[in-house]
């Protein structure tokens, strides 16, 4: 058998790529914040109302015959009849008094002075020329 002469080998290049990646920070501008408080003074006038109960003790000293009287409104006064029963020959109801009892309403205005703030903020953006890395 004949043997072959050896042939060159052939070399066959492997190329591989690869990704390196960096970041660089850029400031694009910048943002100032700033907040005033002022303060205002409110005058203010606000009636206020008030309610006052008044009871006025009436005696009446009469015998009633027939039912006890009920309680009973004379215009925005509640009267309630106050009973009490009396020996005698025979039993007999006596109105004693009455209970008067009306409302009276008085009004008066209410002044003063209170402070209010209010706040305001101010935003200024400037633009910036230097990349920071990272």
């Amino acid at each position: 058998m004949e043997q072959k002469a050896h042939e060159p080998n052939t070399v066959i290049p492997v190329i591989e790529e690869q990704l390196h990646i960096s970041k660089v920070w850029q400031e694009t501008g910048r943002v100032q914040v700033s907040k005033t408080v002022t303060e205002e003074a409110v005058d203010y006038n606000v009636p206020v109302n008030q309610e006052e109960v008044i009871m006025e003790r009436k005696t009446i000293n009469q015998y009633v015959d027939t039912a006890p009287p009920a309680s009973r409104y004379e215009g925005e006064t509640l009267i309630i009849p106050v009973l009490k029963e009396v020996l005698v020959v025979e039993k007999k109801l006596m109105l004693v008094e009455e209970l008067h009892i009306s409302k009276r309403r008085t009004e008066q205005m209410v002044s003063g002075t209170e402070t209010l703030r209010k706040e305001s903020v101010e935003i200024n953006r400037s633009s910036g020329d230097e990349p920071q890395s990272t």
